[in-house]
């Protein structure tokens, strides 16, 4: 396994992080996840990355409980706020300082640690003030409950914003989680060189389209049978915008690249996010533990300019690059 600063802090984590969105506590039994988890520990991963929204909690309870055992101080362990948890009432959900401080300390029982590495605010908040949101963040680091303090799917703009108010209450905004991948590009004109200039990294999630840049998906032909594309737990609603034949004929020319490299598609298009010098990790998820072993062999692969531009001579068309699409829900008032 390969290791990288996150944003402009002393923090190393995995290049290859292991996340349980879609799996833990609904898609797969607990003793397959589990398993998954060990699976990542074995394969050198020491990143771990979940939200108390998951599952509605439930994946923290069961990443917590797969990771007891393990010396803590090995491990760096990120967690989210924002989205509705528990019943869902006006006071779960959002960036305010009572559903913040409520919710760290449910996800610090629940992941069965004194505190979490990264504590990220999982959507920009436009109805809660935003030094409400980040002196609470302040307050928490300075309780020891929270290392470092990140942020996902927020704007250039909104990434300034939340930096330059961290940096005045004496803490560091050292991350950011976007989608990326060869198919989802959209932080490339604005987040990533805004990112660049404030030390700010990339933990980017789904980084193989939802499983689409497997190639298991054909143009043309029926949905595999058990894939994500057939699961009504969420991961086909997620999956579906890639669904399209331009898209899947396009994904089938890489295969040939792949080839040649050595790897999967998968490893391929794990490798080809972090060939970003921006990006310090890639987040796979897993719902079989022979998925985390192969993925982490895309750490420390290095594509030269050639294969790189082979593959945009392939994907590019087809990819989704527009920086508007970066933006959080507008409301979260019903």
């Amino acid at each position: 396994m390969h290791f990288r600063y996150l944003g402009n802090s002393g923090l190393k984590i995995s290049e290859i992080i292991y996340g349980n969105w879609l799996t833990h506590g609904s898609q797969v039994e607990n003793d397959t996840a589990t398993a998954s988890v060990h699976a990542a520990l074995d394969a050198g991963i020491t990143t771990f990355d979940t939200a108390d929204a998951y599952a509605n909690t439930a994946a923290e309870k069961v990443l917590g409980d797969a990771l007891k055992g393990q010396r803590r101080q090995s491990l760096e362990i990120f967690t989210k706020v924002y989205w509705p948890t528990g019943p869902g009432g006006h006071n779960d959900t959002g960036l305010s300082r009572k559903h913040i401080m409520e919710s760290i300390n449910g996800s610090l029982e629940r992941l069965g640690t004194d505190y979490v590495d990264l504590y990220q605010a999982h959507r920009y908040d436009y109805e809660t003030p935003l030094e409400e949101t980040m002196q609470a963040f302040a307050d928490l680091v300075r309780a020891g409950k929270v290392l470092y303090v990140g942020v996902s799917e927020w704007t250039a703009e909104q990434l300034r914003a939340g930096h330059a108010l961290a940096k005045d209450l004496g803490f560091q905004l050292i991350s950011n989680q976007p989608q990326y991948s060869m198919l989802w590009r959209v932080i490339e004109e604005k987040v990533v060189p805004t990112s660049e200039e404030l030390g700010i990294s990339q933990i980017v999630w789904s980084p193989v389209a939802q499983g689409v840049l497997t190639g298991k998906y054909k143009p043309g032909a029926e949905l595999p049978e058990g894939s994500r594309a057939t699961d009504d737990k969420g991961g086909a609603s997620a999956i579906k915008r890639f669904l399209t034949d331009d898209v899947l004929t396009a994904v089938q020319k890489l295969q040939p690249i792949a080839d040649e490299a050595g790897l999967t598609l998968a490893q391929l298009a794990v490798a080809w996010v972090l060939q970003n010098p921006n990006v310090a990790g890639a987040i796979v998820g897993a719902s079989r533990p022979e998925q985390v072993e192969s993925n982490a062999k895309a750490a420390g692969v290095e594509l030269d300019e050639a294969v790189l531009a082979r593959i945009d001579e392939a994907i590019l068309p087809v990819a989704v690059t527009d920086p508007s699409h970066t933006k959080s829900p507008e409301s979260r008032v019903a």
